[in-house]
C-alpha cells in the first residue's frame, strides 16, 4: 500500500491549481467539490474535476475526488459522475453513519471510499463506519468537528486529542489509512511543524493539507527519520542471523527486541521505500 504522507486539497474550480498539483511533491491530490467551491460553481467544478481525471498526468500521486455531502443538492450527482472516470478514491464528507457509505457504494461500484470523520455522530458510530465494506481511509475533519463540538482546539488541539486517537485506533483495527486533519497555518512555521509531528506521533499515516507550502513539512514529519531507519535495519539484520531464527526475543544495540519489533522494523523500511527514501 502506498504511503500517504501528504494529501493536498485543491479546489476543482481552479484549473491553474489543478495543473500545478500535477507537479507538486504531495502523495495524493484531492480535487475538492465541497468546501473550496461556492454553490454557484459546483456544477462547473465537477466538470473540471472529471476532465482532469480523464486527462491524467498526476504521476504516482493518488487522485481523489471529494464530493459534496449526500444531503446536498449536488452530492448524488457528484457520486454518479465519479464512477469509472479514473479517480483512485472518492472522499465522502459529513459521514455520520455507515448507511451513508452504503448509499455511496451503491452508486460508485468498486471505486474505493474515503470517509471524513467530522461530526459528533460519526465519533459515536466510528466502529461501525470503519467496518464498512470498501472503505479504504479515515480522514479527520478537525475544523468541522471542532465547530460542531463548540470547542476551541488551540495550538495543542487539546479538546480534539481523544477523537484523533480514536480515529487512528479505528483505522488500525480495520487496516485502513488514517489521515490527520488540515492545519489552517499557511506557512512553514514551528506551529505547523509541531502539529505535523503530533499527528505522526499519534500514529496517523499522513496529513491532509490546504496549501502547497505545507507539503514539505508533512512529508518530513510522516517519513521515517534516519535514526528510525538505522534501528529498523539493525533489527531486521539481527533476526536474519541463523542463530536467531528460532528466537522470539534477542538483544540489539543493548536493548531487548521481540518479533513484534521486527514487524515494526519491516513497516518502517517499507514506509521509507514507498515514500521514495533510501532504504
Amino acid at each position: 500500500m502506498m504511503r500517504i504522507r501528504s494529501a493536498l486539497f485543491m479546489p476543482a474550480s481552479n484549473i491553474r491549481a489543478i495543473d500545478k498539483a500535477r507537479g507538486l511533491a504531495c502523495d495524493a491530490v484531492i480535487l475538492d467539490l465541497e468546501d473550496a467551491v461556492a454553490p454557484d460553481g459546483k456544477v462547473a467544478a465537477r466538470a473540471q474535476a472529471l476532465a482532469a481525471a480523464r486527462a491524467g498526468g498526476f504521476g504516482d500521486r493518488l487522485l481523489v475526488l471529494r464530493v459534496n455531502a449526500l444531503d446536498t443538492e449536488w452530492g448524488e450527482a457528484d457520486l454518479a459522475a465519479a464512477h469509472g472516470v479514473g479517480f483512485d478514491a472518492v472522499l465522502l464528507p459529513k459521514v455520520s453513519h455507515p448507511d451513508d457509505l452504503a448509499l455511496a457504494r451503491a452508486t460508485l461500484g468498486a471505486v474505493p471510499l474515503w470517509a471524513m470523520i467530522e461530526t459528533c455522530a460519526a465519533m459515536l458510530a466510528l466502529q461501525a463506519i470503519a467496518a464498512a465494506p470498501g472503505l479504504a481511509c479515515l480522514v479527520a475533519g478537525t475544523n468541522d468537528l471542532a465547530k460542531e463540538m463548540r470547542c476551541t482546539p488551540g495550538v495543542d488541539r487539546l479538546p480534539l486529542l481523544p477523537h484523533l486517537v480514536a480515529i487512528v485506533t479505528a483505522a488500525r483495527a480495520h487496516r485502513l489509512i488514517a489521515l490527520d486533519g488540515v492545519s489552517n497555518v499557511l506557512a512553514d512555521t514551528p506551529e505547523l511543524a509541531a502539529e505535523c509531528a503530533q499527528g505522526a506521533g499519534f500514529g496517523f499515516d499522513g496529513k491532509t493539507l490546504i496549501h502547497p507550502v505545507q507539503i514539505a513539512l508533512a512529508n518530513r514529519a510522516f517519513a521515517p527519520t534516519a535514526e528510525q531507519l538505522r534501528w529498523a535495519e539493525a533489527v531486521i539484520a539481527a533476526f536474519a542471523l541463523p542463530e536467531n531464527a528460532r528466537l522470539g526475543a534477542i538483544r540489539v544495540d543493548g536493548a531487548m527486541v521481540e518479533r513484534l519489533h521486527l514487524a515494526q522494523a519491516e513497516q518502517i523500511v517499507a514506509g521509507a521505500g514507498s515514500a521514495g527514501l533510501p532504504a
